[in-house]
């Protein structure tokens, strides 16, 4: 997500910014469903924002109707997150 846009899969989108500019955003259909990737906050206390203000590159990922965390990738790893 560092560039204008991305390709995932067969789909090319533009990255935005959210939170008075400064966090990167795509959003993209992904079996049906609108998931949001937003870059990790530095700022937030959690262990993801630690791991962005060490330099990793953190990236959660949301379903759009649910709003639900899905999953979240740091510097390629991809991590689910287990929904009942």
């Amino acid at each position: 997500m560092n560039g204008p846009d991305v390709v995932v899969g067969d789909q090319r989108v533009k990255v935005t910014k959210v939170g008075s500019g400064r966090l990167r955003r795509v959003q993209v259909l992904v079996n049906g469903r609108l998931i949001t990737a937003i870059e990790q906050n530095r700022e937030k206390p959690s262990r993801w924002g630690q791991l962005a203000r060490k330099g990793h590159q953190v990236v959660q990922f949301q379903d759009v109707l649910t709003k639900k965390y899905l999953a979240v990738v740091v510097d390629g790893e991809v991590l689910e997150y287990g929904h009942k």
